[in-house]
């Protein structure tokens, strides 16, 4: 893969929370649906200037890009959105993580519940970031695993679809809405930008539903990644698995074969990003993201 149209605007950005929220606003997503939610549809065509304003002075930005990144990337994930949806296109939400009761239970829970100023109209907004492999079977089907294997990209998908984007539908989510003076019909959107990983020595399909520009990169085990030359590669952690890397240092291989090691020996998936060095700033940019997994993995 290489780098991604636009990664270098983005890369100009010099807070990372400002970078994320630039990669989010333009990223392809996993699944496209008639419900998908595409932001650049929506976005002012001025909306790189303020987030140069506000990398600028990060005193005038949304108090969620300054709050230390949250260790879960689902929730800093949301934080993001929601300064998308407030901040940048100007939508209020109304409700945001509001969970669903029935007879004393949870029963589910609604992402975001905006108004569309664009459209005038109330939308539920289901949001995930995801990061799937994709692992080829004996029947010529492949399947996508999250990194820690139990989250699949088929059945997040069937989740998105004919799950959550529906609980709005539901007698207690009416009631819930009702309570707040929010009356339906709601419409469904869905959010799901992320990175599909293809093996390095076998051949994987990839879903119809998913667009034929969503980004990729590569998985490996850890025992091919030792084989081969890891002195390029840098390892991402979180947040910054959202958006592309780049450094002005060069890479330290040190690092890298650190970072192989703790999956031998820890058994847990690792990101990295295959670093080039740009010949006219001299500066490294991320031109391909690649998993590590243990050779037991999955």
């Amino acid at each position: 893969m290489t780098a991604t149209h636009g990664s270098e605007l983005i890369n100009t950005y010099q807070t990372p929370a400002i970078r994320h929220l630039a990669w989010l606003c333009q990223a392809p997503q996993l699944v496209h649906s008639p419900i998908t939610f595409e932001p650049t549809q929506y976005l002012p065509p001025d909306y790189p200037e303020q987030l140069k304003a506000w990398d600028k002075n990060m005193e005038t930005a949304p108090a969620l890009l300054s709050e230390p990144p949250q260790r879960r990337l689902g929730f800093y994930f949301e934080q993001l959105y929601q300064v998308l949806l407030e901040d940048l296109l100007g939508w209020p939400v109304l409700l945001k993580n509001q969970q669903i009761q029935s007879h004393g239970r949870t029963i589910g829970e609604l992402d975001f519940v905006v108004h569309n100023r664009m459209e005038d109209r109330v939308e539920h907004h289901e949001i995930a970031i995801k990061f799937y492999l994709g692992l080829p079977g004996p029947t010529g089907t492949t399947r996508w695993y999250g990194p820690n294997a139990r989250d699949r990209l088929d059945l997040k998908v069937s989740s998105l679809l004919e799950q959550q984007s529906r609980r709005t539908l539901l007698p207690e989510t009416v009631a819930l809405l009702a309570e707040d003076n929010i009356t339906g019909p709601l419409t469904p959107r869905i959010f799901m930008p992320g990175y599909l990983f293809y093996p390095d020595k076998m051949q994987a399909l990839t879903p119809d539903y998913v667009p034929a520009s969503h980004l990729h990169g590569r998985w490996m085990y850890v025992q091919d990644a030792r084989a081969g030359n890891t002195s390029h590669w840098v390892v991402l952690n979180k947040p910054h698995w959202i958006g592309h890397w780049f450094q002005s240092e060069p890479p330290e291989p040190e690092q890298a074969q650190e970072a192989l090691a703790r999956v031998e020996n820890g058994a847990t998936p690792q990101l990295f990003a295959a670093m080039e060095k740009h010949c006219q700033t001299g500066r490294w940019f991320e031109a391909d993201r690649v998993f590590v997994v243990p050779d037991s993995w999955p």
